[in-house]
């Protein structure tokens, strides 16, 4: 797809290829940013984000939120 897409390009030197390569990715990627990925958000299967305390409630200034514990990563000593 890509060489499909470099042999397309209209200019001979691969300076100005390269250029008109990174305008058309930055075309795409501002496509999808700001067009493609807003459209799909409402559908997709993502948690809002909301911080819940242990009970299930959202965590507000008042209630105080529950640390999932100690953590599970061991720790390292060095060696000498």
């Amino acid at each position: 797809m890509y060489a499909w897409i470099w042999r397309h390009i209209p200019f001979k030197q691969p300076q100005l290829k390269a250029l008109v390569s990174l305008v058309l990715i930055g075309a795409i990627g501002a496509l999808l940013w700001f067009k493609v990925f807003p459209a799909v958000e409402p559908i997709l299967p993502f948690d809002d984000g909301q911080i819940e305390t242990g009970d299930g409630t959202p965590a507000t200034g008042d209630n105080e939120v529950v640390s999932p514990g100690p953590s599970t990563i061991p720790s390292v000593q060095p060696s000498r």
